[in-house]
């Protein structure tokens, strides 16, 4: 093991480990294999369905009539192009955002990708890393996991030499090294997302909402497609007839598009973001941004940006060698955190004479670090509210340099560095302020975020006042008033809710806290998006509703979250969210299509079952209809621009709105029929006078789906009424589609029908609405674009 610790594997040694398959290959969170992306679009119970009807068609009917089955595959392979851009960009992205690993290798320490770590690989470990593959500790130098993510125990576990350690853990202070022992999908984290019961995908409405519409229309469909059947069979002259006329109500009843456009709107969704340096890791986080309306934010690294700089050293005693220690502190690391990064600089080799006997690393909960040196005593430094004595000159100096907005830590001596008890008294050596960069785009960032009703929460570990200082000068609402979060009750969940509810800034926040804020705010009926790039955010990150970290953050926080912002560009978030937004309103939108022409399709169906006549049009008709009416707007409205924040009640809100507009288009298209009909003419001249009624009233849904009217949504509208006003007149598609507009009578009488019932439809879409106007929402089709 000695001489494993020292060099590693050979380079022999890793490749006959890769020929025999030992290697760290799973499959990546964000991405789908080719095979299940065209299995999602082909193998789906409706095109299973509608493949049939297709084939009764071409057996007993007219070619013509067997053109949704086109529809169908050209929806299939828009969807599997669509998902395949998808992918690669996700896959793309997801390769830029793997951690590298480093691993010991022929004596050589080396990064290299998760996906080239090999059985009996020596890992080496720092503050942050993710364990990627389980092991068994080789070295430890304070090493201290966080196993929380796997066994729900929130203490940073002691690991030494020999202990076991699992993938999904991660490093929270100090060094090590581990062999890996297990690799691929036999590592337990691996095991554990296979199972569903570590790494769960985002809540989804949408997804829940479009599955329970399938649920019950296939329910629907089942027994009035029976029905439908049977009743055409007694009706129709022939057998060919009556299974048009069945397939055109069975096919109409069903929204093969709903779950398209979803797929598409998700997919366009990704492609988006990609373009802008942004990873979505879970595809259902797109819909959870548009629901997001309280946003957390960590100061480090995301007000401000990633570095520092030391500003200046204070020393408070002259008998006391406080550079010489700070210098001596700063170069123990070997993997030092931005602090340390930034006093290292200034100070970039150890004094002679200073030799470390022991040290205690940086932890987020402790907030120190320590060292004892040969002959020199015990030295920490930290954050200056936690070492210095409250009430003294040092304490209020280090105060009133926070309130400027500066960071700030104190140096001291102190007799011991047991980690197990308090830290005892500490000698006051000297006061260290560190310059943070304010992100010069925070502002204008923020600023968005309070136009569009989404409440702040800055959360830092940090001094209060140093976070307070720093909210002012971005002109955060509140931001004057800060809170100790050690002064909160963290046994009260209400009481700690209505403090959060009612306070914007906050420091001294531990990792503990952050997911205590979390769900505490999740309990008031929010939906929390968290922001992070360090360790100490990755428990919060996990458990709140969309865990939003940077790319230049720790391993294990950007392998927890939903999003990865590549480029740590603060700006992005407001189109990360808006791209949400967009998606679910859009979705919203068109659903109310899709779902009106399945209940129109039912209530015609029933209609034609219960009193014995035929269907009132064929399947050439419902496609030519549903294309101008549903299928071609559906494209552009699905990815039109929409800055309206997401409500719970999908459902419901689209449900109030199909289910009357179906029943209304229905009884038009059955009077239009009928009408024609008693007045002795023929099928053709029957069934083009209910087209053109059920054109008519769905060209009606479509104008009230659209709003509001800006030119491209009108020029849109007006063309799928132009084309329809082509197919009727042009002779060649006159005939292909059956159209028999000869009947002037008819004609017009169908005309009037769907006027008067457009009116109606009007009177429901106001009746509609109202529930959402009464509690200050519009409604989707009454977003405002960006």
């Amino acid at each position: 093991m000695e001489q494993l610790a020292e060099r590693g594997l050979t380079t022999a040694e890793v490749a006959e480990r890769t020929a025999r398959g030992q290697v760290n290959e799973v499959r990546r969170r964000s991405s789908r294999s080719l095979s299940a992306i065209v299995r999602a679009n082909v193998l789906t119970l409706f095109n299973g369905v509608i493949a049939v009807l297709w084939a009764l068609i071409m057996i007993f009917g007219q070619w013509q009539d067997g053109l949704f089955g086109l529809v169908i595959v050209a929806n299939s392979a828009i969807g599997i192009v669509q998902e395949l851009r998808a992918k690669r960009t996700l896959d793309r992205l997801a390769v830029v955002n793997e951690a590298p690993v480093r691993v010991r290798r022929d004596g050589v320490d080396v990064e290299i990708p998760p996906r080239r770590v090999v059985l009996g690989d020596l890992v080496l470990l720092g503050p942050g890393d993710r364990l990627l593959v389980d092991g068994e500790v080789v070295g430890s130098d304070g090493l201290e996991l966080d196993e929380s993510l796997l066994t729900g125990e929130a203490d940073p576990v002691h690991k030494l030499p020999g202990d076991p350690v699992l993938s999904g853990s991660f490093v929270v202070a100090g060094t090590g090294s581990h062999v890996a022992t297990k690799v691929g999908g036999d590592a337990y984290a691996a095991r554990l997302a296979q199972e569903a019961s570590a790494f769960n995908l985002s809540h989804s409405e949408l997804r829940t909402g479009i599955t329970a519409f399938i649920k019950y229309i296939t329910w629907l469909v089942v027994p009035i497609g029976a029905l439908l059947i049977w009743s055409q069979l007694r009706k129709a002259d022939d057998f060919g007839q009556a299974i048009t006329g069945a397939v055109a109500g069975i096919v109409t009843m069903i929204p093969e598009g709903l779950v398209l456009m979803t797929s598409i709107a998700f997919a366009v969704g990704v492609i988006r973001l990609g373009r802008r340096r942004c990873l979505v890791q879970e595809l259902p986080a797109i819909e959870v941004l548009a629901r997001v309306d309280v946003l957390c934010l960590d100061k480090t690294g995301t007000l401000t940006s990633g570095g520092m700089s030391l500003g200046e050293v204070r020393p408070l005693r002259d008998d006391l060698p406080a550079r010489e220690a700070l210098a001596a502190l700063a170069n123990l690391d070997e993997t030092p955190n931005p602090t340390v990064q930034a006093i290292r600089a200034e100070n970039p080799e150890s004094p002679p004479g200073w030799t470390a006997t022991a040290k205690v690393p940086f932890s987020s909960a402790r907030k120190w670090s320590g060292a004892e040196f040969a002959g020199r005593g015990a030295w920490v430094l930290g954050a200056a509210d936690i070492l210095l004595t409250p009430g003294t000159p040092e304490y209020a100096q280090a105060e009133e340099l926070a309130a400027t907005g500066l960071r700030v830590l104190a140096l001291g001596r102190t007799a011991s560095l047991d980690t197990s008890a308090d830290l005892g008294p500490v000698e006051a050596a000297a006061i260290v302020v560190l310059r943070q960069r304010i992100r010069p785009e925070a502002a204008t960032t923020l600023s968005y975020f309070a136009r569009q009703g989404v409440a702040i929460k800055i959360i830092s570990g940090d001094n209060p006042e140093s976070v307070s200082a720093i909210a002012v000068s971005l002109g955060v609402p509140g931001g004057r008033h800060a809170v100790d979060a050690r002064t909160l009750p963290e046994n009260d969940p209400d009481k700690l809710a209505e403090i959060l509810d009612t306070t914007t800034v906050f420091g001294r926040v531990t990792p503990h806290q952050k997911r205590l804020f979390v769900s505490a705010l999740q309990s008031r009926g929010h939906t929390v998006a968290m922001t992070g790039d360090g360790v100490n955010d990755v428990l919060a990150l996990k458990d709140a509703d969309l865990g939003v970290a940077m790319g230049s953050g720790s391993g294990a926080t950007r392998a927890v979250a939903q999003i990865v912002l590549m480029d740590d560009d603060f700006t992005s978030l407001p189109s990360v969210v808006a791209e949400g937004r967009r998606v679910l309103a859009n979705i919203e939108r068109v659903s109310s299509l899709f779902l009106t022409k399945t209940f129109y399709a039912l209530v015609l169906s029933l209609l034609a079952g219960l009193l014995g006549l035929v269907f009132p049009f064929a399947p050439r008709h419902s496609t030519l209809v549903n294309a101008l009416t549903i299928g071609v707007p559906a494209f552009f409205l699905a990815l039109a621009p929409s800055d309206e924040r997401a409500r719970p009640g999908f459902v419901p809100r689209v449900l109030r709105l199909a289910i009357p507009w179906g029943v209304v288009c229905a009884l038009a298209v059955h009077l239009s029929y009928w009408l024609a009909e008693a007045r002795a003419s023929t099928l053709e001249e029957s069934r083009t006078a209910a087209v053109i009624t059920l054109f008519v009233v769905t060209w009606w849904v479509l104008v009230l789906i659209a709003r509001p009217y800006l030119w491209w949504r009108v020029a849109l509208v007006a063309a799928m009424a132009a084309l329809f006003a082509l197919a009727v007149a042009i002779p060649f598609t006159r005939e292909f589609f059956a159209l028999a507009p000869g009947n002037l009578g008819d004609d017009l009488v169908a005309i009037g029908i769907g006027i008067v019932a457009s009116a109606v439809l009007t009177v429901v879409f106001k009746i509609g609405r109202s529930p959402d106007k009464s509690r200050g929402h519009n409604g989707p089709t009454d977003t405002l674009e960006v």
